[in-house]
């Protein structure tokens, strides 16, 4: 039985950090062709690693940061910079990389894995939010500029994902961070990388292809 995207030719950035291993799973699963690149894209000559890599029916941009926890006031341009060298500034860069193809072919489907944090305010997360606020906008924008060429830009949000990156077992393990699930979470619980994925394989499946620069939360009803 064929699965939803079986011959598919799909990018999946820094695949072994975060949810991505997650999301080679799932589109290897359902018959994609997964180019899985590991490593961060900040560096700009990091590009060079995909030189081979450009006609993908489907990017997922997936990067992914440790969150910095520094007050607003205290926040230097070296964090500054670092945050959005690693969130925002490789944006642009892929989309270079893929989209005239797409463009070409009057297909594709360009997925950034964002954060529920550029839709609810935290405390001691300026940066982060910041960057994750701009994937937001840059996804509105270019998903906008596209969609009448049949290339479908979107985002995805999360938050409260299962995963190390951001919440490590300790902190898991802590009574503060189970009351907050609790309280903050309407759903009560993490949720699982699988479930992320699976959202992720529908909307770059042609079974959702009426969704331009929309940005999607994943967060157990944290932001609704």
């Amino acid at each position: 039985m064929a699965g939803l995207l079986t011959g598919k030719r799909v990018l999946v950035t820094q695949s072994t950090d975060w949810v991505g291993p997650a999301l080679v799973k799932a589109f290897s699963e359902q018959g994609a062709d997964v180019h899985a690149d590991e490593g961060a894209l900040a560096p700009p000559d990091a590009m060079s690693r995909l030189s081979a890599v450009k006609s993908v029916d489907i990017l997922i941009a997936h990067l992914a940061l440790p969150a910095p926890q520094t007050r607003a006031a205290e926040v230097g341009d070296d964090e500054w910079r670092t945050v959005f060298s690693h969130l925002v500034d490789p944006l642009p860069r892929l989309i270079r990389h893929v989209l005239p193809g797409m463009i070409e072919r009057r297909s594709g489907k360009i997925i950034v894995i964002g954060s529920a944090a550029a839709f609810r305010g935290m405390k001691r997360t300026s940066t982060y939010s910041a960057a994750r606020g701009a994937q937001v906008a840059y996804v509105r924008a270019v998903g906008a500029e596209v969609a009448a060429q049949n290339v479908q830009v979107n985002l995805v949000a999360p938050n409260f994902i299962d995963t190390p990156t951001y919440f490590p077992p300790e902190v898991q393990a802590l009574d503060a961070f189970k009351q907050r699930l609790k309280t903050e979470v309407p759903a009560g619980r993490m949720g699982t990388p699988d479930e992320l994925a699976s959202f992720v394989v529908f909307l770059a499946s042609d079974k959702a292809n009426f969704f331009a620069g929309q940005s999607f939360p994943i967060s157990g009803g944290w932001v609704a």
